[in-house]
This record gives structure tokens, C-alpha cells and sequence, in this order.
């Protein structure tokens, strides 16, 4: 018998709006049984449910002969899970709503997409499949999606869109934007904006339990980063070279061009291109350190010297570590500039920082691990140099007042243990030679 054997009832129903669960005009009930033994009998309509489901619909057909029929009504069964029940109620509700309806959230429609799909419910299925699509996910509704809707057929994998991998020319334009717009001097408005780019393409070239966006090798973005950092440190020598006074703005700028630099460090050490960074520095050490210590170190100054101080022990970490080869005469050079000045900077710090207590001196800190940094840099570099140099270099500091740091004590070590053994270990490789030689 079909699903319209009681045309009083289908009559009404199609006269008047009918509710779910109404008793009088019901010529269909619903049995939602689960897993966990769960019996929920939900009071339908033959018209609404084979209007709205194809499995609903064969299910109330001729064709289907295990129809039941219960106190003049036909009786479905639908068999579901437990934690499914509540999204077969729902899918029974909306039935009788009126469109568009309301999904609620992520879960819920994922859920009612996936009942939907199981009963054969196309407009619902693509409705839902469209509400997926438009909405924003959260981290948890990622997952659970990715866990879900690869199991419900290509036709679905839509939804997937935002989460698929992106075409790498894709990804070589949005990191060039970025780098242009990260090593720019936008309005002070956009720091933040600014900000949030530097961290972002980090991210990307970072290797953590992903490969990286991008590639060291990608000669196109080292081209780029190239540009880039070429026009941020031309105009980081521009503000050094004029820089006559410690007017707040100029400081104010220099020390943005210095945080700059500084970062963009990170992202050449990166790309294994320190170097170009390494080389500007070593030939700009010169002005740049005569150039601020002619100026008053208050505050606002000091905390630029120490900013100064962070993108050079970046260098002399970059020389100290073998990363960039540089000849002896370079090697020494940066001794020669940076030892003194980190040895009057630091004392300056130290004693700024006494008065932190007082409301109106504001204090200057950089991080220790920046400190440490510098000073193994250092002993590394000098360690590297002719022996009659570290004798030199070693000699000054014993005398200097600074002699607490940078605390050069495992280079004099080292220098005095080849010191002593020096003669002994020539006299050996002269034996060596000669003997080779008859």
C-alpha cells in the first residue's frame, strides 16, 4: 500500500501548515532507534517526508514490502548512532521549517550534512554543503571537517577549498608583497599591521612539524629579499649620515630602521643569505659607531645604541660562527669597532638601571642571551686572528677598567696554552717536513 492510503489526512495536510509531532494529521511515525538501545518516535507526515527525502520517500512506496503499519500510520525505522540522534531529530524539525534555515554552527551542519547525505536529502545537503563554505572556521572546526568530508564523496570536497595547498607562484606573490611591505616605513598606524607581516613570513619560512612555504633556493624571492634589504639599509645609511642631533623623531626613525634590520636578519639567516647584511655592516661600522657616540646618551639615544648593539652582535655571531668567511683584516676590524663600544655601552646600561626605582628615569634593558652572545662572538673572532693580534687585543682589555665584559678570560686561555706549546708543536711539523722531504 502506498503512503497516500488515508487521503482525509493527506488532504489536511496539504490545506493547513502542519507541525511535527501532531498527532491528528500524523499518518507516519518516525522511529529513531540507536545503538545504545535509544527508541524516539517522532509523529510525521507522508507528504512533507517523501518531498524532502528520497529514502523517506522509497521507504512509503509500493515497492518497499517491509512496511509496517502502526495504529493506522506506517511506521519508519531509522537505525543511527547515539551521539547521531540529536542531528536526525534536527533533520526531522527542519523539514517543516521554512527556508532558510538556521545551522547554528560549524558542528551542527556538519552533522545534519552528514544525516542528510544518509537519507537522501539533496536541497538540505547542498544547503548545508553552502553554509560550510561561507562561514568562518575556528582551529577545532578545521579538524573536524578534515576529519569528516573526505568520507562523503568528491562531490563534497568543496568545502575543502580554503584548507587545499595553494600553487607555489601563489605563494612567491603574496611573500613578495609581504617582504616589500614588512622592510617599508609605513606611517606609525600601521606598525602593528607591519608587524604581523614580519611574523607571518617568518612562519612561512619556518621549519617546525611542516616543510616551509617556501625554499632557500627559490631564486626569484632571494632576488626579491635581495631588493629589499638593499633599500632598507640605503635608507638606514641615509638617517646615519644625517644624523646631527638626537631629535626625537630621528631617533624615533633610526631605531624603527634598526628593528628592521635586526629582524630581517632572522629571514636572511633563513635563506642562507646573511651575508649581504654581514658585508654592508662590516664596511658601515666605522660611521656608524662615531656617528652616535657624538651623541648625548639619554634615555631615548641609549635605547638605540642598545638596538645598535643587537644587530651587531647578529653580525659578529654570523663572522664568530664561520657562516660568513671574511678575511683576517676584516676579522679584525670588527674587533677593533665593536669591542670598545660595547665595553663604554654596557657600564652606561648598568648604571641607568641603578635608578630604575626612580619614576622618572625610565630603564634600558636588552635581553642577557643578547649579551652572552656578543661576548662568545667575540671570543670566537679573536680566536681566529694572528697570534701576535690576540696578544694585542688581550693585552688592552687586561688594562681596560672594563675588563668585566665582555669577560675574555677562555680566549686568553687558549691563546696561552699555543702560546706555550707553539715552539714544540713547529719544531714537530719542521721534523715532519724534513723527514718527507729526504
Amino acid at each position: 500500500m502506498s503512503a497516500t492510503a488515508d487521503p482525509a489526512k493527506v488532504n489536511e495536510t496539504s490545506k493547513h501548515p502542519v507541525k511535527i509531532g501532531d498527532r491528528i494529521t500524523s499518518d507516519v511515525v518516525v522511529r529513531l532507534r540507536t545503538d545504545e538501545g535509544g527508541d524516539h518516535w517522532f509523529y510525521c507526515h507522508s507528504e512533507i517526508l517523501t518531498k524532502k527525502s528520497k529514502y523517506f520517500a522509497d521507504r512509503l512506496s509500493d515497492n518497499w514490502p517491509t512496511c509496517q503499519i502502526l495504529d493506522s500510520r506506517y511506521c519508519v525505522e531509522v537505525y543511527c548512532k547515539e551521539p547521531d540522534l540529536n542531528f536526525h531529530v534536527s533533520i526531522l524539525r527542519l523539514f517543516y521549517t521554512p527556508e532558510p534555515h538556521s545551522w547554528h554552527n560549524v558542528r551542527n551542519a556538519l552533522g545534519i550534512l552528514q544525516v542528510a547525505i544518509h537519507l537522501g536529502c539533496p536541497q538540505m545537503s547542498h544547503a548545508c554543503v553552502e553554509y560550510l563554505e561561507a562561514v568562518p572556521w575556528e582551529e577545532a572546526d578545521e579538524e573536524e571537517i578534515l576529519r569528516i568530508v573526505p568520507g562523503l564523496g568528491p562531490e563534497y570536497e568543496q568545502i575543502l577549498a580554503r584548507l587545499q595547498p595553494v600553487d607555489q607562484s601563489a605563494v612567491v606573490g603574496i611573500f613578495i608583497s609581504a617582504i616589500q611591505f614588512a622592510t617599508s616605513s609605513p606611517p606609525t598606524s600601521m606598525k602593528e599591521l607591519k608587524s604581523s607581516a614580519q611574523e607571518q613570513l617568518e612562519y612561512m619560512l619556518t621549519e617546525d612539524d611542516d616543510a616551509p612555504l617556501l625554499t632557500s633556493d627559490n631564486e626569484v624571492i632571494k632576488c626579491e629579499v635581495r631588493r629589499c634589504v638593499k633599500d632598507l639599509l640605503s635608507r638606514f645609511n641615509i638617517q646615519v649620515e644625517t644624523l646631527v642631533d638626537a631629535s626625537h623623531d630621528r631617533v624615533q626613525h633610526l631605531r624603527s630602521l634598526l628593528c628592521d634590520i635586526s629582524w630581517v636578519s632572522q629571514i636572511l639567516n633563513k635563506m642562507e643569505m646573511i651575508k649581504d647584511l654581514v658585508h654592508y655592516w662590516v664596511d658601515a661600522s666605522i660611521i656608524i659607531v662615531s656617528t652616535v657616540e657624538k651623541l648625548h646618551s639619554d634615555g631615548e639615544m641609549l635605547e638605540t645604541k642598545l638596538k645598535i648593539t643587537e644587530v651587531a652582535s647578529k653580525v659578529l655571531e654570523a663572522i664568530g660562527l664561520g657562516n660568513v668567511i671574511l678575511p683576517t683584516v676584516k676579522r679584525l676590524h670588527m674587533i677593533r669597532v665593536w669591542l670598545p663600544y660595547v665595553q663604554k655601552l654596557r657600564p652606561l646600561v648598568e648604571r641607568r638601571n641603578v635608578d630604575d626605582d626612580d619614576e622618572e628615569v625610565s630603564s634600558v634593558r636588552m635581553e642577557n642571551d643578547i649579551w652572552q652572545g656578543l661576548e662568545s662572538a667575540f671570543v670566537s673572532i679573536i680566536l681566529t686572528l694572528p697570534s701576535s693580534e690576540q696578544a694585542d687585543i688581550l693585552a688592552e682589555w687586561l688594562r681596560s677598567q672594563h675588563v668585566q665584559y665582555p669577560d675574555l678570560t677562555e680566549a686568553f686561555e687558549v691563546w696561552c696554552y699555543r702560546s706555550k706549546v707553539a715552539k714544540r708543536r713547529i719544531a714537530t711539523v719542521d721534523e715532519m717536513s724534513n723527514v718527507k722531504s729526504s
